[in-house]
């Protein structure tokens, strides 16, 4: 009778054991620290009617064993602290052409553990297409290039805007990114650039009249960006560095063209100019 009651004692101690472990199992990966990501496109344009690519994916690269951006190590030895995780995305075609002039749309997010997120990879479909002078094109990767599109990051390309929220800008430069081989003929060579809005500043201004078709590029000896004026005239380039710009407007129809020089550009600040109206 005693020995049924001491293997009886025995197994309820190993059951409260058990459900102890597991219970502190759970409780331990509750506890894991986790941050919030969000990843906006928005567009550097060209003259086209549309530019539709097709995005499935949206996939991030975390060092899990660096938990602070204070720590400038540019990569950890230790190969087994990097992950990829897989964010949440609408997967189709995104109109490149409807994201400027300060337009954007919320790509990717997800909650992932804490650490610091290295590298964006967009893995892409084979949808893609561009419409000019209302002919449609088919846009494929110029042969040779993978369909996951990788983006390095850097601890300054992110805006830590709340504590465990991140958020970052990808500016997807059509311009840089369709390759013309012939007429009627184009491939796609994905260019794009991170940035933040907290660390970067932007230039927006009008201009007028609409007829002049104007083309607007910002530049200085270390960067240029473009931007076409939406129907009313108005335009906004983003994600420019702290620095001094040149301005030019690249009009048509008989209008003439127009520089603007020494245009002062501020981390988080809006640079707005008074409205440009082009000659005959």
């Amino acid at each position: 009778m005693q020995m049924i009651i001491r293997n009886v004692a025995t197994v309820v101690l190993l059951l409260v054991v058990s459900l102890w472990a597991c219970q502190k199992e759970i409780s331990d990966t509750g506890n894991t620290p986790t941050q919030q990501v969000s990843l906006y496109l928005t567009d550097d344009p060209a003259v086209f009617d549309s530019v539709l690519i097709d995005i499935q994916a949206v996939r991030v690269k975390l060092d899990t064993c660096t938990l602070s951006d204070d720590d400038d190590d540019d990569d950890n030895d230790d190969d087994s602290c990097y992950v990829w995780h897989t964010l949440n995305i609408k997967p189709g075609k995104y109109d490149l052409l409807r994201l400027r002039n300060g337009v954007d749309t919320l790509l990717a997010q997800g909650t992932i553990p804490a650490g610091k997120i290295k590298k964006v990879k967009l893995v892409l479909g084979t949808g893609h297409y561009l419409v000019k002078d209302g002919i449609r094109y088919p846009l494929n990767l110029m042969p040779g290039n993978r369909s996951e599109v990788e983006i390095k990051l850097r601890d300054s390309d992110w805006d830590n805007f709340a504590n465990g929220r991140r958020r970052i800008w990808l500016d997807f430069d059509v311009a840089r990114s369709i390759v013309k081989v012939r007429d009627g003929q184009f491939y796609l060579v994905p260019v794009l650039r991170p940035f933040t809005i907290k660390k970067t500043g932007s230039i927006e201004g009008e201009v007028v009249p609409r007829e002049a078709m104007p083309v607007i590029s910002v530049y200085n000896s270390a960067d240029t960006a473009y931007a076409i004026p939406d129907k009313d005239g108005d335009f906004k380039i983003r994600g420019l560095k702290e620095g001094t710009y040149s301005l030019f407007v690249n009009a048509s129809n008989g209008y003439r063209d127009t520089t603007i020089n020494n245009i002062e550009v501020k981390a988080g600040k809006e640079t707005e100019l008074r409205k440009i109206t082009l000659r005959k």
